[in-house]
């Protein structure tokens, strides 16, 4: 058996940068996650990790409409390991989470109650991967029409290495 899970809670480094492809969305972004200890006679010390995001389809959209540099989330998701080549030709490693569920945590931001501005603290959104299909389900509709429209529907098959722009 064999099982490839990770679960990160931390602040989100930049705003999500989006790219739309002919069928598909993507989110990327840095979360930072710290740990702090102190070692034996010595002062605290916090050891910050980043870490790369991709968010695809309605967790992209979540991401786009939502997160902001700053935000608190609970990301679940798988690692994955990518390469490519720079334009000095020298290949470069990567490694991402590709997020399954996001959570928002954290305090409402201000401009929550805003027309067209919507908010789900401890609200999460998963995508669902049952039957080899990929789609979007939320644990709870969200109370708010402007906050969640639209956001419990299916989508369809989605295969990531097509969309992949290398």
């Amino acid at each position: 058996m064999s099982f490839n899970k990770v679960i990160l809670v931390g602040n989100v480094g930049k705003d999500p940068e989006i790219r739309r492809f002919e069928n598909n969305i993507k989110a990327s972004f840095s979360l930072a996650t710290s740990e702090t200890y102190t070692p034996r006679g010595g002062e605290k010390v916090t050891q910050t990790e980043w870490h790369n995001i991709v968010a695809w389809r309605r967790l992209a959209e979540l991401s786009e409409n939502y997160i902001r540099k700053g935000s608190q989330i609970l990301v679940e998701g798988k690692l994955r390991y990518r390469s490519y080549d720079d334009r000095d030709g020298n290949k470069r490693y990567i490694v991402e989470v590709e997020a399954d569920v996001i959570q928002l945590l954290g305090r409402k931001p201000d401009n929550a109650g805003q027309p067209g501005q919507g908010y789900q603290g401890n609200q999460g959104y998963q995508n669902n991967n049952q039957g080899g299909s990929q789609g979007y389900t939320s644990p709870s509709r969200p109370s708010s029409p402007s906050a969640g429209e639209g956001l419990g529907e299916d989508l369809s098959t989605h295969d990531t290495a097509d969309d992949l722009p290398f």
